[in-house]
């Protein structure tokens, strides 16, 4: 499961986020329908975690220019200081993630789309 949901958010793939949230709602609806009678909730919240950040590294990647992660991290209503402070983070794209769980919290990224694994195997479960 873990390195198809790999391969359905790499970074260069090409697609667009619509189409990816299409491939990842596609693939783990019809994931859990087929194992929601396994006792599963441990390993599916480690694996929305580790979505989750591979989800913030792919919109990080496409802010690719300061001005553009300035621009796209204002709109989330956090101090100046802060927002200068992760533009100009020169850190890797996987060490960045982790700052921006103060920008794209859980609550937000569903909001633009994306499935829970978890959310969605508690309507389902029938443990």
């Amino acid at each position: 499961m873990k390195q198809k949901l790999k391969e359905l958010t790499k970074r260069s793939n090409g697609w667009g986020n619509e189409y990816r949230i299409l491939k990842l709602k596609q693939y783990i609806m019809g994931w859990l329908n087929y194992y929601k009678l396994a006792d599963m909730k441990v390993i599916l919240k480690r694996t929305d975690e580790w979505l989750r950040r591979r989800i913030r590294a792919i919109y990080w990647k496409q802010w690719k220019k300061v001005k553009t992660r300035y621009k796209m991290i204002k709109k989330y209503n956090i101090p100046e200081w802060k927002v200068h402070e992760f533009a100009n983070c020169r850190k890797g794209i996987w060490r960045s993630t982790i700052m921006l769980n103060s920008v794209l919290t859980n609550k937000e990224i569903v909001n633009l789309g994306y499935m829970t694994m978890t959310d969605y195997y508690s309507k389902i479960c029938e443990n």
